[in-house]
């Protein structure tokens, strides 16, 4: 199979420095990606190392199967992982995703992986219950820590340069977590955009850090469920979001399962929950004109009631994953570019992956 252009050095720590020198690196070590342990993971994927999965930008560079199989192993990706990361490089290059002004806006976004389906297990294990966006879970560092780097090195985001975010955020490091399927009282969140319970999918979403959530339940409050949305809704769209001030683009509802259980228990779907989320973060246009700045003039001609801060119920994404306890997490966006920094999902094509007798991980 083809490979690029070999750097070379005379061992793997004067590499290492090498790679951070060239802008490389995300800022943390890496393993050094050796012809032995790319053709590793290209192998693990079944495909062409030159198959091409799409342009990433600002600098649309062409992101091969070869190339992201080396993001891969610099990020500690096992080869495992190959077929999560590849469809997360797919859902970054479609259009509808706005990578390339995802990149260079001065907002914090970082791309989100959301994995769903058999592929949690399968292609990882990818955790879904206590810190899954904390440190000590490999598959979900590394393979958030993969993206990024094809960001960094395939689609040219570097920090000050193209990368114009003014502060970012952790999540630049590494983005990604799973549903924690067994503990939802709701349907999958990949079944609600179209999927099939047993397929494997993963979902991006350009997003803020997370932002906890406090809430203690009450069984014996008949208003139990609706506090707990008002709370998510004030989270989701304070006149500090670029949401409430765009009036656009996503968000993502992370529902911790007591949280999630709070809902089912009053009869909500997770469509009843978007619904109702929708309606509570309608916001009042005096405070958009008040506070808003120049977006504020949208609505000086008009100043009376209320607009709304996402355009559909749909654009609110509900999922549940985390620990038991009194916290969920909401994840504004950008809402910019052309599609509004939307969500985009791809079904991973996990049955195009081979296992490598006697090869373990990277």
């Amino acid at each position: 199979m083809p490979m690029s252009d070999f750097l070379e050095a005379e061992n793997e720590e004067m590499a290492l420095e090498q790679l951070h020198d060239m802008g490389c690196t995300d800022g943390l070590p890496v393993v050094i990606p050796t012809q032995e342990r790319v053709v590793r993971c290209i192998l693990a994927t079944g495909l062409d190392g030159d198959m091409v999965l799409g342009e990433l930008g600002p600098g649309m560079g062409i992101a091969t199967v070869e190339k992201v199989a080396t993001a891969a192993v610099m990020a500690g990706c096992k080869s495992d992982y190959m077929p999560l990361v590849i469809a997360a490089v797919k859902a970054a290059a479609k259009p509808e995703f706005d990578l390339s002004e995802l990149q260079a806006t001065t907002h914090c976004t970082a791309p989100l992986i959301i994995v769903n389906g058999p592929a949690r297990e399968t292609c990882g294990p990818v955790a879904s219950g206590y810190g899954a966006l904390g440190p000590g879970h490999r598959a979900n560092a590394s393979i958030g820590r993969a993206l990024r780097l094809c960001l960094i090195n395939i689609g040219g985001g570097r920090p000050g340069i193209s990368d114009m975010a003014i502060h970012g955020h952790p999540g630049k490091f590494t983005y990604c977590l799973a549903e924690a399927e067994e503990e939802s009282p709701f349907p999958p969140m990949h079944t609600s955009l179209g999927f099939d319970e047993t397929d494997s999918v993963v979902t991006l979403l350009g997003c803020e850090a997370p932002h906890s959530c406090l809430y203690s339940d009450n069984a014996d409050d008949p208003e139990d469920a609706e506090k707990l949305l008002k709370i998510l809704s004030v989270g989701l769209t304070n006149i500090a979001t670029n949401n409430a001030v765009f009036a656009s683009g996503m968000a993502l509802v992370c529902l911790g399962p007591k949280h999630a259980n709070v809902l089912a228990r009053s009869g909500h779907s997770r469509e009843s929950i978007q619904q109702r989320l929708w309606e509570l973060t309608h916001l009042l246009k005096a405070d958009h004109i008040r506070y808003g700045g120049e977006f504020g003039k949208a609505f000086r001609d008009n100043p009376e009631g209320t607009y709304p801060a996402f355009k559909v119920p749909q654009h609110i994404l509900v999922m549940v994953a985390g620990g038991v306890g009194l916290y969920s997490m909401v994840m504004p966006n950008w809402g910019g570019a052309g599609h509004q920094n939307s969500a985009v999902s791809v079904q991973v094509e996990s049955d195009f992956f081979c296992a490598i007798p006697g090869l373990g991980g990277a």
